[in-house]
């Protein structure tokens, strides 16, 4: 029996925004490359957002930003609320972040990237101004096996079972924070092992779910805008998540309560994002396990990309040669 929907599917391609949204993380991350290593983090951070702006601009859809540089007044440009693209296509909410580590990229260290989400307009959940939320990533083991108000320890083990591997040879990605000793020390005294990231828990979270990596589960207290930019490509690679928001101060806490939000309440990917119409594409600045960071070769530039589309659960690894001169 034919299934009709996969059919129409075949039959009648749709167009993959993924593929022309890639383009201005590609710029992005080229335009960061002179300041890798410079100490300069403002300097790589404005001239990627200058050209992912630019490149928005040329694809045809009705984008507004919900998460991106922050408030109008802070940020000119890819300011939370501002329209791009060419307002003709799809109205979608669009997540945008020109580098993903812009201390990385100072620094001259691995794992920075410039990435964008996207999804069908109204999609993406709301937080009322809460910056973090405590999370838990895992690949589609996790998936009634993991809960995040168990222990830590019983998630390790539960999930070891699932996936058919010895604790000892658990890996589970953190952020390196020192609110996060105490979870750190947890983590060890179950048997597992940790990779420990200076920044970039995006990137943790969709390496926990791929099956090519060595990083079984991402945990800890990070940023409620990069926990729905992970929902939007778990969609694609069927992962699991779960969310809590955890406010800074009594402040927040009221405003969020104020706003209707439960502060108990467990939130999951369906949560994150309403809409299974979603797209993730990051392209490398540095060097990272997710892809590899902009090269220079003779004449050449080389850029290493991941796209990822919720509707149809593809990944593609896109890998472009650009003319440097053109980039002069």
């Amino acid at each position: 029996m034919v299934n009709t929907e996969h059919a129409s599917l075949y039959l009648h391609p749709d167009r993959n925004l993924g593929m022309e949204l890639v383009r201005a993380t590609e710029a992005a991350a080229i335009r960061a490359v002179p300041f890798i290593g410079r100490g300069d983090k403002n300097a790589a951070d404005g001239a990627a957002v200058d050209a992912m702006r630019k490149f928005l601009g040329t694809v045809d859809f009705d984008g507004v930003v919900v998460i991106g540089e922050g408030e109008k007044d802070d940020a000119p440009m890819l300011y939370n609320g501002e329209h791009v693209g060419s307002g003709r296509g799809p109205s979608c909410d669009i997540a945008v972040d020109p580098i993903d580590g812009t201390s990385l990229t100072a620094n001259g260290r691995q794992n920075a990237l410039s990435m964008i989400a996207v999804a069908d307009r109204g999609s993406m959940y709301d937080p009322s101004a809460v910056f973090y939320m405590d999370k838990i990533v895992t690949g589609w083991e996790g998936h009634g096996v993991v809960d995040l108000r168990q222990p830590i320890g019983e998630n390790i083990r539960a999930l070891a079972k699932a996936k058919g591997k010895d604790v000892a040879d658990m890996t589970i990605a953190i952020l390196d924070r020192p609110r996060h000793a105490g979870l750190i020390d947890e983590v060890r005294a179950a048997g597992a092992g940790t990779r420990l990231m200076l920044d970039g828990d995006v990137a943790g979270g969709i390496n926990a779910a791929l099956s090519e990596t060595r990083i079984d589960m991402c945990v800890g207290i990070g940023g409620t805008p990069e926990g729905i930019i992970t929902a939007c490509a778990l969609k694609a690679l069927g992962g699991f998540i779960q969310a809590r928001l955890h406010p800074k101060d009594d402040d927040e806490a009221q405003k969020a309560i104020d706003a209707g939000h439960d502060l108990e309440r467990i939130l999951g990917v369906d949560d994150l994002v309403t809409s299974d119409n979603t797209y993730f594409v990051a392209t490398g600045v540095t060097d990272g396990q997710l892809v590899g960071g902009v090269r220079k070769m003779g004449p050449k530039i080389r850029t290493e990309s991941i796209v990822l589309r919720g509707k149809s659960g593809t990944i593609r690894r896109v890998v472009a040669e650009h003319l440097a001169e053109k980039w002069l």
